[in-house]
């Protein structure tokens, strides 16, 4: 059984900083591309950044880069997105996802499995 399990959510001020994690269990995560998503009330769920099984690609959706790292340590099976200079409108639920290594990495219906989010909060 494949489980995605988030932290670090929180509730921030405005240009504070967060570390969100995504530990992967029961799939070999060193094999799978990373993504981190968001969902804001109201509003779809969109890609915020993701990166490939080696860590040697990245994609940042234009609204975080920048502001936004994401990175994996595979010996650990987790990845990262730091959050830097945060504002109001990142504001949502994160989620993290694995895909298959073969697609791209903003292919985002090929992200086929899912955690259960962790909520980011930022006042302004």
């Amino acid at each position: 059984q494949v489980q995605l399990v988030e932290s670090g959510g929180g509730l921030v001020q405005a240009g504070d900083s967060l570390r969100l994690s995504c530990t992967v269990f029961g799939r070999t995560f060193s094999s799978v591309h990373m993504g981190w998503f968001r969902q804001a009330p109201g509003k779809e769920r969109e890609i915020v950044a993701a990166i490939s099984w080696s860590g040697r690609a990245t994609y940042y959706a234009a609204s975080v880069k920048g502001r936004f790292t994401i990175s994996r340590d595979n010996a650990k099976n987790t990845v990262y997105l730091q959050m830097n200079s945060l504002k109001p409108e990142d504001t949502a639920v994160y989620y993290c996802a694995a895909s298959p290594p073969f697609n791209a990495l903003d292919n985002v219906p090929q992200y086929d499995y899912w955690g259960q989010g962790t909520r980011v909060t930022v006042s302004s």
